[in-house]
């Protein structure tokens, strides 16, 4: 009879001890015979021949054909034997005495280059019966030792009637504390109740059902997790009389499915932004709850000073400064946190923050920990929020990023009863190394954006300086998206004869090179503003200077080419693509002209005084740096208090919001009164902007003014030197009337140059204008095209020293060209100095 066989230590090595192997299981109880791909006998063990009666030798080599007693029945449709990877069947031998037997048999057929015979040939001896009985033994002892999962056999009144020794562990009752109670009634809970339900169903149907469930035995501290199959047992004749149990406990399987989806939402939710903050709160919001039940991230308090983080994260001797970036609880407002957000705490030496930020490592603590325990009798205020909450467990893990520590995180549980295990650390130190790289890259993201704001805002206007042809407002606003600082930029520039110019630009790109080529260009216009070049003129002077910046010679590039052949170098190489779009007008407050020349910018827009909103038709025209064609101005009346808006794109052109439409809601909303400019500025940008805009914006709106005729006079001047003294009469007598008498004489004599100059000079005709400002004007025209210049005269010199009189009694003078000739102005001011 078959022996019990005592269990001993299993060895994985498939080749250890053969010959126990073989004793243990008794090789003469099968058949074994081996053929090769002829169907030739090249193996025949002990089982064959007690099988058949032949010895090894008499049938080695022989075809295997010559024993059959009858062909193999082969189904119709079925492939040839050698088609096949396997066949079992009845087969008819004939044995040594001539007698038939039929016996079933499983035929392996091995695939082609595999080590050994191409088929191995299986029967069992049926000979050897178990004694009576022992099957029967073995599924019983099977069920009660199965140790794959918990097993329970419950009637068809859903009363137990058995259950393995699995079953018995995971609900802490023996079989017979269990035996005909139902489900709900050994587990007092909801999974026990579904589980009941869904029996029943069983019972009703025949058809298995499947449920997953957590449960926590009696006396363990945490879940398990349950994968449960229910199942219909049926007698021979397919009656059901009973309902199979089974439960796999997927524990371990289940939380690491958790922690990877934990991970994954990480990737998904942390770093959405380039905002450190936002990224740390990401942090938190993740891992609370399905980690922590409180959990914080503090930043280094030295990250607020300085560009780099320090060499040495945490002090040698304490105390280390955190700043809370973030926390979040599952209790509202997170009483729990002895730090609120955004405030400042310092750590001594031996806290569990200070020494996970001093070693770089992540760490378990439990309260009764002597550290924590010391940390806490020099803290009470946190020590007396342990105690009142009940933590018993925390967890620090650093926040490193590129071989440099930022802060670090603080898990805590409270709330949950089951402490942190290592496991949960490993998947904090993931989790929090993913958001390090994130913050880092926020952190130095907002460092280079303020940057980039610092130098632009620096050379934007500090303020708009002062003068009277229009009143006006402004707005700039950094782009608050991953694009970064931009090139946006605005202008008033005084110009003579009372009038201003309003500009308006935009450089492509974003960051600290586009903030840098905006510089150029501003600087580039107020150079070509103050020598008067008409609005047309302008822009292709500023064409003109891009096209130059796209192919200015790279310094490294010269250096390397200088270095490796030392000879000339070859033609400049550009460095990168510098474009801009630019809109120019000039304003004449005697006149009430405004000049508008733009290139590749969108369009201004004029408001008249009773509200209506019209854009100007400027000439379509390319962006600065491209085409090296002249550009074309536009020349229209504007009434006197009239709103002159000009703007970038990113006013009126969003990423979900098309060029057309942004300039239909801007002229809404130019068109609504306001109480004033500035408020009218807020406005359109409250209207037209979303919270944080996608590109930058600048907005400037000028309200327009006009000087009085009585605040101008204008004289014809003849050709002739003695009209000079009639000249400077006229000029006497138009000061008077002005009330401006402390001025005649500075004014009379600084006619009496210019216009002498005129005259002997520069060609017919000649004109005297006057203009009475915040300021006293004095133009004086002529049809010249040769501009003065301001020359040191020597002692017995008769003539040169007009201008430079001009010069040192006027605040400032200039020349300008027109199409006629060319004007000289001299500026005064009228304030007492």
């Amino acid at each position: 009879m078959e022996q019990p066989v005592t269990a001993g230590r299993a060895t994985r090595s498939y080749g250890a001890e053969p010959e126990a192997l073989e004793a243990l299981v008794g090789p003469s109880l099968t058949a074994r015979v081996t053929l090769d791909e002829h169907g030739i006998v090249t193996g025949w063990n002990a089982g064959a021949e007690r099988l058949l009666g032949y010895p090894a030798r008499q049938v080695t080599g022989r075809r295997a054909a010559d024993l059959l007693a009858e062909p193999i029945p082969v189904r119709g449709g079925l492939p040839t034997l050698a088609e096949l990877p396997r066949w079992n069947g009845d087969v008819a031998l004939r044995h040594r005495d001539g007698r038939k037997l039929t016996v079933g048999i499983i035929a392996h057929h091995r695939p082609p280059g595999a080590d050994g015979p191409a088929w191995l040939v299986v029967s069992a001896l049926t000979d050897r019966q178990p004694p009576a009985g022992l099957d029967e033994s073995l599924v019983s002892w099977s069920f009660a030792q199965s140790p794959c999962c918990a097993l329970a056999i419950y009637d068809t009144r859903l009363r137990l009637r058995r259950a393995n020794a699995d079953m018995e562990r995971a609900t802490a009752l023996t079989e017979e504390e269990m035996r005909g109670l139902r489900v709900s009634e050994i587990s007092d809970s909801d999974a026990g109740r579904r589980a009941e339900h869904d029996m029943a169903r069983v019972l009703r149907t025949g058809e298995p059902e499947y449920e997953e469930n957590y449960l926590r035995a009696p006396g363990e501290s945490h879940e398990h997790a349950w994968s449960v199959f229910l199942s219909a047992l049926r007698d021979h004749e397919g009656t059901i009389r009973g309902v199979c149990l089974s439960a796999h406990d997927m524990t371990e399987q289940f939380w690491a499915r958790k922690r990877l989806q934990l991970i994954a939402e990480a990737g998904r939710r942390i770093g959405s932004t380039l905002d450190v903050t936002r990224t740390a709160q990401e942090l938190t919001d993740v891992t609370v709850p399905a980690l922590a039940d409180f959990v914080s991230v503090d930043l280094l308090a030295a990250l607020d000073d300085v560009a780099e983080p320090p060499e040495r994260a945490a002090p040698v001797e304490g105390p280390l400064l955190l700043r809370r970036a973030a926390l979040r609880s599952v209790t509202p407002g997170a009483p729990e946190s002895a730090v609120p957000a955004g405030a400042v705490d310092a750590y001594p030496a031996g806290s569990m923050p200070f020494e996970s930020v001093r070693t770089g490592r992540p760490a378990l603590h439990e309260t009764t920990d002597p550290a924590f325990s010391a940390w806490l009798a020099r803290d009470p205020a946190r020590a007396a929020r342990v105690r009142a909450f009940g933590i018993h467990s925390a967890m620090t893990v650093p926040l490193a990023a590129r071989g440099t520590t930022l802060g670090v995180a603080f898990f805590v549980r409270y709330r949950n009863q089951e402490p942190f295990r290592h496991d949960d650390l490993v998947l904090a130190g993931e989790l929090v190394a993913r958001a390090a790289v994130s913050i880092d890259n926020a952190r130095r993201y907002t460092r280079e954006r303020a940057t980039a704001v610092t130098l632009q805002r620096s050379l934007l206007p500090q303020r708009l300086p002062r003068q009277a042809a229009v009143e006006v407002a402004s707005r700039y606003l950094p782009a608050g998206g991953h694009a970064g600082v931009g090139g946006d930029w605005f202008d008033v520039i005084p110009l003579s004869g009372a009038r201003v110019a309003l500009v308006v630009g935009d450089v492509v790109g974003h960051g600290l090179v586009a903030s840098a080529t905006m510089g150029r260009l501003r600087t580039a216009v107020r150079t070509l503003a103050d020598i008067d070049l008409p609005c047309d003129e302008l822009l292709t002077h500023l064409d003109d200077l891009v096209a130059r910046l796209n192919t200015e010679e790279d310094p490294e590039e010269d250096t390397e080419d200088s270095g490796a052949g030392g000879g000339a170098t070859g033609p400049a190489r550009p460095t990168g693509d510098v474009g801009a779009t630019c809109l120019y007008a000039v304003y004449d407050p005697v006149t009430r002209h405004c000049c508008f020349a733009g290139a590749g910018h969108p369009v201004p827009a004029v408001v008249s005084p009773e509200g209506g909103v019209e854009l100007v038709g400027l000439p379509t025209a390319p962006p600065l740096g491209v085409s090296g064609l002249p550009y074309e101005s536009t020349e229209v009346v504007v009434p006197e208090g009239s709103l002159l808006a000009l703007y970038t794109n990113g006013l009126v052109e969003t990423p979900d919001r098309d060029l057309d439409t942004g300039v239909d809601r801007l002229r809404e909303a130019l068109g609504r009164p306001a109480p004033s400019l500035d408020a009218l500025c807020d406005t359109v940008l409250a209207d037209l902007l979303p919270p944080r805009p996608a590109d930058d914006v600048a907005l400037l709106i000028a309200r327009t003014r006009a000087l009085d005729a009585r605040q101008v006079a204008t004289w014809a001047v003849p050709a002739d030197p003695s009209a000079v003294a009639q000249t400077r009469k006229d000029v006497v007598a138009q000061m008077e009337r002005w009330g401006l008498s402390d001025a005649v004489f500075v004014t009379e004599l600084v006619v009496s140059e210019l216009v002498t100059n005129a005259i002997r000079h520069a060609e017919p005709p000649v004109q005297l204008r006057l203009i009475h400002d915040t300021n006293l004007i004095c133009e004086v025209s002529d049809g010249g095209t040769t501009a003065p210049h301001l020359r040191r005269a020597r002692t017995y010199d008769e003539g040169g020293r007009g201008l430079l009189l001009v010069a040192q009694l006027t605040e400032r003078w200039g020349t300008r060209q027109s199409s006629t000739g060319k004007t000289i102005w001299a500026e005064q001011s009228l304030t007492p100095a």
